[in-house]
């Protein structure tokens, strides 16, 4: 055996046993117990057998043919379980209904089907050949299935949540999902390519599996992934308060009137002046005074920008959205826009 080759043999199994003790890590060792954290350590666990079937074959060498068909079988598994550690992240309250569990039986017939390969009929020619290869094909069809249905799901929660203000654990989640999306990907092409005409070693699939598991980890530690799942996206009190406040200004146009003040709002929602002042510090993060600044410049912004807004002057249009006077009005403008009025108009008119 080369030296390259002991290199490699070192830095594939180095990266097998990372993911095997982080696994351990979330399933046995992790404070928090939550379904998400299982299921991530159940598929890394399976993918490592997948991947310790590479490192074996591309260098033990003739490996008994049931262990070759049991390695491709446990990819049947990632896919399920990829699928449901998508949702359990990004839904809130997640378990496993029993129906889910039917998404296992490819796996159990292929599994079972592996218990009976033998050597003599591995070695049987054209016959073997064909139904391998189908046996790969819908295998590696079936993961690609899980993972653009992964990919779905995180995109339409995302879209659920465009139009309000993403929480800081919210944002964490959305980044580690697509760092997870992207290593699975990226992962499946290397296999795919090598079994296509073998255009890329097949032993670049087990070293490309440790660089994405050293950096999946690191990214799940720095985002604190682990500590997270779909709870961060259940709706608290907080959050509705704020979608009351935002309903509120804009059905209204309460930033229309100059004597708006934060007494006023939390009057008209029957709450405190510090839980209202609080709630918008928190989601729009600007103080009660720039929230309602900021709508009447983009109220400006539409009578600035039109040829029916230009026979008002620029003062007019101040006291038109609310500001209290010319100076104030110029001031927020070139705080939320970085240019007053005056400069704002001539470049869109």
């Amino acid at each position: 055996m080369s030296f390259l080759d002991i290199l490699l043999i070192i830095i594939s199994s180095a990266g097998l046993l990372h993911g095997v003790l982080f696994a351990c890590y979330l399933i046995v060792f992790k404070k928090k117990k939550t379904l998400t954290n299982r299921l991530l350590g159940l598929i890394l666990v399976f993918m490592a057998f997948r991947i310790g079937k590479s490192v074996m074959l591309n260098f033990g060498g003739g490996m008994e043919p049931i262990f070759i068909f049991i390695g491709l079988a446990f990819l049947l598994l990632i896919g399920p379980l990829f699928r449901w550690y998508i949702l359990g992240m990004t839904h809130p309250n997640f378990k496993l209904p029993k129906y889910y569990y039917l998404e296992l039986i490819p796996f159990v017939l292929i599994f079972i089907a592996s218990l009976f390969v033998t050597k003599e009929w591995y070695e049987n020619g054209k016959l073997v050949m064909v139904i391998f290869g189908i046996g790969l094909l819908f295998i590696y069809l079936h993961l690609a299935f899980y993972i653009i249905f992964g990919w779905w799901i995180l995109k339409k929660t995302k879209q659920q949540y465009e139009q309000t203000l993403q929480t800081k654990s919210q944002r964490a989640i959305f980044n580690w999902l697509r760092f997870l999306i992207i290593g699975f990907i990226v992962i499946w092409m290397t296999y795919i390519l090598n079994i296509v005409d073998e255009a890329v070693p097949y032993i670049v699939g087990p070293i490309l599996y440790s660089v994405i598991i050293y950096f999946l980890s690191y990214k799940a530690f720095q985002l604190k992934a682990t500590d997270l799942d779909g709870d961060a996206f259940r709706a608290n009190d907080n959050n509705l308060l704020f979608n009351k406040i935002s309903k509120l200004i804009t059905d209204t146009k309460l930033y229309l009137e100059p004597d708006v003040s934060l007494a006023k709002l939390s009057k008209l929602l029957g709450k405190s002046t510090q839980i209202t002042s609080s709630v918008i510090n928190q989601y729009a993060k600007r103080n009660f005074n720039d929230f309602i600044n900021h709508y009447r410049v983009q109220e400006a912004k539409k009578l600035l920008s039109t040829a029916e807004g230009d026979k008002y002057t620029i003062s007019a249009i101040a006291f038109d959205t609310g500001f209290s006077s010319l100076s104030s009005f110029n001031s927020a403008f070139k705080k939320f826009e970085g240019m007053t009025p005056s400069s704002y108009r001539k470049d869109k008119i």
